[in-house]
């Protein structure tokens, strides 16, 4: 495993070769990873994930990921199919610029905020998370939180899958 202070001397392409549970910086009230079943529910292959840890997680069907090295949002999505489960400390800029790209899926808390009320209004589908999901935390162990989620397809490829998925009402 390693240190803080020898994480510091690393280099962006040194960091993508830990396991898993040695991802560094995956330790973070953000670090909830989608499970694996949603991504088999949905059958779909995503082209980048745009708010990946280091390393990506092996189990989300992306051709790409960006870290937060990257800055996800910095980058050209260039309407590429994008899986994105944004860190949900600060969801607004990931949501408006996910509807931008308008081609893939979320999965995001519900709330009564502008940007939720925004997603709800303008995806394409949209359905409620079962209310027992469990995540798998930064440290690789089933994690529940404590708001409701929601997973959102923007796109007819994603919108069909989704429909097909079996996760839930969709609308």
């Amino acid at each position: 495993m390693v240190g803080a202070s020898e994480l510091v001397l690393m280099v962006h392409d040194d960091l993508l070769d830990f396991d898993f549970d040695e991802i560094p910086l995956a330790k973070t009230s953000d670090d909830y990873y989608t499970p694996k079943w949603v991504f088999d529910a949905l059958g779909l292959e995503f082209d980048i994930d745009v708010a990946s840890p280091v390393g990506g997680i092996s189990w989300i069907p992306a051709k790409r990921y960006f870290t937060q090295y990257d800055d996800g949002l910095a980058q050209d999505w260039g309407g590429a199919k994008v899986w994105m489960n944004p860190p949900y400390s600060r969801p607004a800029p990931w949501i408006d610029k996910w509807l931008e790209n308008a081609n893939g899926v979320c999965l995001v808390a519900a709330s009564r905020s502008k940007p939720f009320t925004q997603l709800w209004n303008e995806c394409e589908a949209i359905a409620f998370m079962p209310s027992n999901l469990k995540f798998v935390s930064g440290m690789g162990k089933e994690a529940g939180i404590y708001m409701p989620t929601v997973i959102a397809a923007v796109g007819a490829e994603n919108v069909a899958a989704l429909k097909a998925s079996g996760i839930g009402f969709v609308r």
